[in-house]
């Protein structure tokens, strides 16, 4: 199955006019590194590039819909179905629209349907690999910044705080959820990008705790 480069690039430009008022941590930076993580990743893993891309640069058109809903809707079920109508109207196959609502709406971190298909497995890799190592570290601390959250607690309890609140610091979110994602980890070469990524927070966490006891 095949996408001509017109077609691509006119579901990239549809995909990008979601983005306007998109939160900085997730606007559309964070779909174009996500997409060059599905160049390198797909090929490797024998994916239908055309597919692939086409789910990539549409994953996250239903976040700002359902953000302004506080998460009542689950953001990659919405872009799926936003997802199949756009690429309806630009006059894509049935087979790969298809393809395409498949892998979108299976990229969520919590709940949804499994990736099942190679192109769904790379989506959803490469959505996370974006979320650790240095970049999910800017990324944790700028969320935090737009919810107004504190810099950093070295002795946060998780179970004591909650999303959203001033205790939902970068820390948090790497306590949380992000230490966990190599594990999440769906095909070989996802595995093997995580794995170094980790190691990274690992130690840049563990550093900012020495230093916010002045220990270093």
């Amino acid at each position: 199955m095949t996408m001509d480069n017109q077609l691509l690039e006119s579901a990239r430009e549809r995909a990008k006019s979601f983005f306007a008022n998109a939160r900085g941590s997730h606007g559309w930076d964070h779909v174009e590194r996500v997409v060059n993580l599905c160049r390198r990743l797909g090929l490797r893993e024998g994916c239908d590039m055309g597919i692939l891309l086409a789910a990539a640069y549409l994953h996250d058109i239903g976040r700002e819909e359902c953000d302004r809903e506080k998460g009542v809707r689950c953001h990659a079920e919405t872009g799926a179905a936003m997802a199949r109508r756009i690429l309806e109207e630009l006059g894509a196959p049935e087979a790969f629209i298809h393809a395409v609502e498949t892998a979108v709406a299976a990229h969520r971190y919590r709940g949804g349907p499994a990736p099942s298909t190679p192109e769904a497995k790379v989506l959803f890799d490469a959505d996370k690999l974006d979320g650790i190592g240095a970049v999910g570290i800017g990324r944790a601390f700028q969320f935090a910044g737009e919810i107004g959250a504190r810099l950093h607690d070295p002795h946060v309890d998780v179970a004591a705080t909650s999303a959203y609140g001033a205790d939902d610091t970068a820390y948090r979110e790497y306590l949380v959820k992000l230490r966990h994602v190599r594990a999440r980890m769906l095909t070989v070469s996802g595995r093997e990008i995580a794995e170094e990524r980790n190691l990274f927070m690992e130690q840049f966490f563990n550093r900012l705790n020495k230093e916010t006891e002045g220990e270093l």
